[in-house]
């Protein structure tokens, strides 16, 4: 039986691949050098992505890393690619989007602690306008007099998604039932949320929220909160 090469010369180039008198032929190129590539089983009829692209390293959040995909609903050259465990996650969350595509909705909620409005609940925002996404925001949708409560509450049900701004300060505010909490509670209730977590970890969520943190979302620890607007935008998307 013919020996494998790797120990002594590696498999990391198409010459020493090709010249293992074991390997030879069985390896196939992907992103520079050689690997397997991993299994995706999904509970839909049809795969909700199509493969484009790798990228290295892990996810704390148990989202994994490895391969990168284009999600089914990716419109033709965009650049914008997932996990598998993404894809999964949000491909409900597109689901939602797709039903209520005859309706006059705001795109999305933000719902965000009180003292990030100014920071990174700001940047996401003006992030995701930028490319034409209509985010209901509590800094320039709640008007002067304006109860706020009753606010948020049109806010939520006119809007065809949540997204959750998971920060330090979102986690602090969190057990004291603030007004974050309520919108969460709503959010919670339905298969139209992605959490945001930003600044923080997914552990650190499981603590005060096992629930949210149950629903695997973006990471700005592993795309830019640039990239993770473009996530947001394409998944809300409609023709």
């Amino acid at each position: 039986m013919s020996r494998c090469t790797a120990p002594v010369r590696g498999h990391r180039t198409a010459s020493a691949a090709a010249e293992c008198p074991a390997c030879g032929g069985r390896s196939r190129s992907y992103g520079g050098g050689f690997r397997s590539y991993p299994s995706y089983t999904s509970s839909y009829s049809s795969p909700p992505y199509s493969s484009s692209g790798s990228s290295g390293g892990g996810r704390s959040s148990g989202g994994g890393y490895g391969s990168r995909v284009r999600a089914r609903w990716s419109r033709p050259g965009s650049s914008v690619l997932y996990t598998p465990t993404e894809v999964r996650e949000l491909t409900p969350v597109r689901e939602a989007v797709e039903k209520q595509a005859s309706l006059d909705l705001r795109d999305m909620f933000l719902c965000h602690a009180w003292d990030d409005r100014q920071g990174p609940a700001k940047q996401l925002h003006d992030l995701l306008e930028a490319r034409g996404v209509k985010v209901w925001f509590s800094e320039k949708d709640v008007g002067l007099g304006v109860p706020l409560m009753r606010a948020i509450d049109k806010g939520l049900a006119n809007s065809r998604i949540g997204i959750v701004l998971v920060t330090p300060a979102l986690l602090q505010r969190l057990p004291n039932e603030s007004i974050a909490d309520k919108e969460l509670s709503v959010l919670l209730a339905g298969a139209r949320l992605v959490p945001v977590v930003h600044q923080t970890t997914y552990e650190a969520l499981r603590n005060v929220s096992p629930m949210l943190a149950s629903r695997t979302g973006l990471d700005t620890a592993e795309d830019s909160m640039a990239e993770v607007a473009a996530k947001l935008a394409e998944l809300v998307a409609l023709p």
